[in-house]
Formats: C-alpha cells, structure tokens, sequence
C-alpha cells in the first residue's frame, strides 16, 4: 500500500491482514473498471471479488469514489516508482531526456496495467480515450486539478534525480506540458485501442521541443 492511497483511507490499515484485504479490493476495483466500467462498478461487487465484508469495505473507503481515488493514487505511485527505477538506469544528456521514458511508461501502463485505461491518475474516463466523466478532474487532491497533482509529483521526481530547475517558470511549463500530453495521447487512444504510435511519436516531440526551449532560457 503506498503512502499517498494510505492517507485517502477512513482507516489506516495496521496489520498485514487489513493491508492485503485493502489491496484486493484495489486490484479487482481495477479489474471491474475493465469488465463493467465506472458507472456499472458496485461497492458490493468489489467486497465480494475481493472476498471481504461489506462492512470491512466501509471500514476502509467512504463509497467508491473513494475507492477509485486510493487506486489513481496508487496508480500515481506506481508511475513514478517506475520513472524512478528507468531514470537511475539510463544516461541522459539532460533532464529533457526523460520526456520520452515518461510517455512510453505512460503508454505502457495504458495497455498493460488493469483498469488504467478506465481511470489512469484521477479522470474517469467513458473509454481509454475519452471523454471523461464530470466531476472527476479533482480526485486526487479536492483543491487541485489531477494534472496538476501529476505535473508536481513528476516535476519534483526530476528536480531530485536529475537536478531540472526548480523555479515558478518551471513549474508552470510542467502543467502545460502535462496538459498538453494528456490532450494528445487521449487523441492517441481514441485512434487506436493500443495507442496510434504516430501520435504518440508527435506528443514526445511537442513535450520535448516545449520542455527544451525553458531549458535554454
């Protein structure tokens, strides 16, 4: 359980019993997200794949937005985990560099990773593509939009592993460039279920042509 689904819970799990019960209802919450999408995903159905109580449900997780908030979260984490593992493993000419390791992991956990396509970082998404559902675009933090959560988390993993700049200026180009990718690669999924790879060669050339003129300013 990472530490930023932990703190969306009622409960803090404290014993490896209610942790693994917690995951389970992640993973077949993401599961059920591919089967029967958001609007048909029940409370019930996810207590009762997961083989727990209701009531152990609410124990955990207020209702299922609830729910589907710890797994974007988590789903967050698991994103940056792994941008953290292929930035300490590749030699990059500068920070700029990660914008193409970013989006293929992005891409890959897309067509790989359960219920992603249906709720990636927050937005909750009618198809892999869009449009996503109202009132999603604040589920990861109640005050800031999901893309901005993401483009901070992101922009704080470069400044600490590759020493990007840390101004405002800065800050604000990664918010347009989270917007900007996101923009696209839902085009990218909307073309293909497994994401049109010339657009998805187009989005890393505008993210990094972006990125690379704040670098040099």
């Amino acid at each position: 359980m990472t530490n930023a689904a932990a703190g969306t819970l009622r409960r803090r799990p404290a014993q490896r019993r209610s942790l693994e019960r917690v995951e389970r209802m992640l993973d077949e919450c993401a599961l059920l997200l591919d089967e029967v999408g958001y609007e048909a995903l029940t409370t019930k159905e996810v207590a009762r794949r997961a083989e727990v109580p209701i009531g152990t449900f609410y124990q955990f997780f207020p209702d299922k937005q609830g729910l589907v908030r710890a797994l974007a979260l988590r789903n967050l984490d698991a994103f940056l985990d792994r941008m953290a593992a292929r930035l300490g493993a590749t030699q990059l000419r500068d920070w700029t560099d990660a914008v193409d390791l970013s989006i293929d992991e992005f891409v890959r956990m897309k067509r790989t990773t359960p219920g992603f396509g249906v709720v990636d970082f927050g937005e909750v998404l009618a198809a892999p593509g869009g449009p996503a559902l109202p009132g999603t675009q604040r589920m990861l933090d109640a005050a800031l939009e999901n893309n901005v959560v993401v483009a901070d988390r992101l922009r704080s993993l470069m400044i600490e592993l590759l020493g990007a700049p840390g101004s405002d200026e800065l800050a604000r180009a990664f918010v347009v460039a989270v917007e900007a990718a996101d923009a696209v690669l839902k085009l990218a999924f909307r073309v293909h279920p497994e994401g049109d790879s010339e657009l998805i060669a187009e989005c890393k050339r505008l993210v990094r042509r972006y990125l690379s003129a704040h670098l040099t300013e």
